[in-house]
């Protein structure tokens, strides 16, 4: 009797080295995985060496779910390798990197990542901002959600809105450095469509802010 409980012990503790082991590997090589920070058809990531780390079965569900699929469906029809998933990770990375170029003043990085129209009401904000001798010291603190609200191609621009919700603490201070508005300590939620294009034919994979509307 003694003799079989120690062999059950003995299998059992083998066999939780393995789940652990099998476990731990996975983790580590998720943890590994960056997500992209731009817009990324999957070979233009599988040739930068970067991969998008899959999203949960349920997340996927979701966002597919939300989108609408008659669009997404043309556009995927005339770019085989457009894949939704991919494009709601680079746009949530565009989202970030949009909102701290505009609130840190880089508007190089805004006229890469936006359309004319969108660059120049990103910039007349900034030189106001400026002139009154005001910085942003604002925290994008975690996005909650991205979705696909609408998708269209029409000779050969693909546009697609994307509906973010996000929690972002604002702060306003003047030249002096005291803040005059907001509160790094609450963070407010903030629904946002932002509404991308990109021309199927261009060679370069980017997409641009073409629009930006409240949600």
């Amino acid at each position: 009797m003694i003799l079989e409980i120690v062999i059950l012990a003995m299998v059992a503790g083998f066999l939780g080295l393995r789940l652990y082991s099998v476990l731990g590997r996975r983790a580590e090589h998720e943890e590994e995985q960056p997500i992209p920070t731009r817009f990324e058809r999957a070979e233009d990531a599988a040739a930068t060496g970067r991969v998008a780390a899959p999203a949960p079965a349920a997340a996927k569900r979701r966002e597919l779910a939300g989108a609408n699929e008659a669009g997404v469906r043309a556009i995927a029809a005339a770019d085989p390798r457009f894949d939704l998933i991919a494009f709601l990770e680079g746009a949530k990375g565009a989202y970030r990197m949009i909102l701290e170029a505009f609130w840190q003043g880089d508007r190089e990085t805004l006229r890469e990542l936006c359309d004319d129209d969108v660059y120049a009401q990103f910039a007349a904000a900034i030189d106001a901002r400026e002139a009154a001798g005001e910085t942003l010291d604002n925290r994008l603190i975690r996005i909650e959600d991205a979705s696909i609200a609408s998708a269209t191609v029409e000779d050969r621009v693909a546009r697609v809105a994307v509906l973010f919700v996000a929690d972002i603490a604002a702060v306003t201070r003047d030249a002096e450095g005291t803040v005059v508005a907001g509160s790094l300590a609450d963070a407010v939620e903030s629904r946002d469509v932002w509404t991308f294009m990109r021309h199927l034919d261009s060679a370069g994979p980017d997409w641009k802010l073409d629009e930006t509307d409240e949600g």
